[in-house]
């Protein structure tokens, strides 16, 4: 090997910096796997790794999500995911309609709204019919009064 660099901050800020190994060409031609390993013009091989203790930490967290305890916390996550993902990809959130963050923000409701609405039309009707509401007190007074109209309401469900 020639030469070895870094760290290295990357191109992107968020993202961790990079030691980087540079292989020399006459090290790179005679290895039976070259051409596996690289594809460049000049047939040397650059290879990054990160430092020792982002290595480490990456192991750790690695197999800590095997756990069960960590899955079971994730599935909650993975849900959220799956919702933002559909906003994102089948009702084009990533762009609003109007502008103005008042405007932006009916937009996200409605399309809430109408995602719910869409979910609630795929499931199966309930077993059981639902229980009447119990009568307000305004429907009380009105039942004083005999207005039969009125009584309909308690038939709707909860």
């Amino acid at each position: 090997m020639r030469v070895w660099h870094g760290p290295y901050p990357t191109s992107s800020p968020t993202s961790a910096p990079l030691i980087v190994a540079r292989f020399t060409k006459s090290q790179c031609r005679p290895c039976p796997a070259r051409a596996q390993c690289t594809s460049t013009a000049d047939s040397a091989r650059t290879v990054g790794f990160p430092p020792r203790e982002l290595h480490d930490l990456q192991l750790h967290v690695r197999a800590e999500q095997q756990t069960p305890e960590w899955k079971t916390h994730y599935a909650v996550r993975s849900g959220v995911e799956g919702t933002v993902n559909e906003f994102a990809h089948g009702h084009g959130m990533r762009r609003c309609r109007y502008r103005g963050q008042g405007k932006a923000h009916i937009q996200h409701v409605l399309t809430a709204i109408a995602v719910n609405i869409e979910r609630l039309s795929g499931l199966s009707p309930a077993e059981e019919p639902s229980t009447p509401r119990r009568p307000t007190a305004f429907q009380n007074y009105l039942d004083q009064y005999e207005n039969p109209w009125l009584k309909s309401w308690r038939t709707l469900g909860t």
